[in-house]
Parts: C-alpha cells; sequence; structure tokens
C-alpha cells in the first residue's frame, strides 16, 4: 500500500491514546487530591493534565478526517480512568480511622498499639449482645494492612470499620515517616492550606 501514511494511521493514535492515558490517570489523581484537601498538588497536576489535553484534542482537531484518533482518544479515556483509580489505590494518601468492636478482651491489642506508638482510645460500650469494647485508632493509609492483620491476630471475630480522615492535628502516630507521610504532613499542613 503505496499511499498508506504510517504516522497518520499508526503513531499518531498512539500517541494521542497514551496522551489521553496520562491526562485521564492525572485527572483522576488530581481529584483524590482535591478530596483531601491538597490544594497545591492537585493545582501542580492539573497543570499538566489541561497541557497534555491540549496537546491531544490539538491533533484530534488537525486530523478530523482519521477516524483512528477518535478511537485512540476514547480508548485512552477509559484506559486513563482505570489506571488514575490503580495509581490512587499504589500512593496510600491520608489517614484512616480505624474502629474496632469487640466482645473478646482487647487489652493485648491495645497494648500492642500503644507500644508501637500508635494513639489508641478504647471505651466501653453495650452492643445488641452484651457489653463491647470499641476501640479506636487513627493511622496512615499505607499501615492499615498491617493493622489490619494484628486485630485478625489479636481477635479473628472482631468487627472492624475504616473510614477516611479528611484532617488530623496532634495525636500519637508511628515514629517512622516515609518520605511520603513526610510530603502528606507538609500538604496537609493546616497554615499551608490557607486556614
Amino acid at each position: 500500500m503505496p499511499d498508506f501514511d504510517l504516522y497518520l494511521w499508526v503513531i499518531l493514535p498512539v500517541l494521542i491514546f497514551l496522551a489521553r492515558v496520562c491526562d485521564v490517570s492525572l485527572a483522576t489523581i488530581r481529584l483524590i487530591f482535591i478530596s483531601r484537601g491538597y490544594k497545591y498538588s492537585s493545582a501542580f497536576v492539573g497543570f499538566f493534565e489541561v497541557l497534555i489535553w491540549l496537546l491531544a484534542i490539538g491533533q484530534i482537531m488537525k486530523n478530523l478526517s482519521n477516524p483512528v484518533t477518535y478511537i485512540a482518544f476514547a480508548a485512552g479515556f477509559s484506559t486513563g480512568n482505570f489506571v488514575g483509580i490503580w495509581l490512587t489505590e499504589k500512593m496510600l494518601l491520608g489517614v484512616v480511622l480505624i474502629r474496632i468492636v469487640t466482645r473478646k478482651d482487647a487489652t493485648e491489642l491495645v497494648d500492642y498499639l500503644q507500644a508501637h506508638d500508635y494513639g489508641v482510645t478504647s471505651l466501653d460500650g453495650q452492643g445488641v449482645s452484651g457489653k463491647v469494647k470499641v476501640i479506636f485508632t487513627i493511622v496512615p493509609r499505607r499501615e492499615v494492612e498491617k493493622i489490619v492483620e494484628l486485630i485478625k491476630q489479636f481477635n479473628p471475630k472482631a468487627f472492624y470499620s475504616i473510614e477516611e480522615v479528611d484532617f488530623v492535628e496532634e495525636g500519637t502516630f508511628p515514629a517512622k515517616h516515609s518520605m511520603r507521610t513526610r510530603m502528606t504532613r507538609f500538604f496537609r499542613n493546616p497554615l499551608r492550606k490557607g486556614k
């Protein structure tokens, strides 16, 4: 096929697809940043999101007669949603509240968490089947799996729930902090958020 234009029919659609995956992934990450109050991070990510989108849509407009670019644009959008959600799950941003309700004595679990510098609050409560112990702890999201394993180890039948926490001030957290945690704290600083 002497008239086949490799750039127009293959390379350009692939580039549009990749650009769209990038800009939609960044859009998903930006929305997560906004929902968690990372205003500077969301603005930074938003700049590149729109820049990449403009480059991609510009190529579509220059090649309106090429239907393959439309397919690449749409496929990049759907793939970008998947990639963006996957990336935000891997980033493990922020902190969560873990609420544990148990009928079994929870002293071992509370002692273990406190010994490892986790802030723990425990209360006596009344459940449907009688007296219970309610334990609250706020932990970095990256440590949720570890805490869940501890709950299962100390009390496999305990009920627990995990909730997003928008903002935390003060409190007791484990002494070891990764660069990600330090960056999270930097962007969580109320003075930097304009509060």
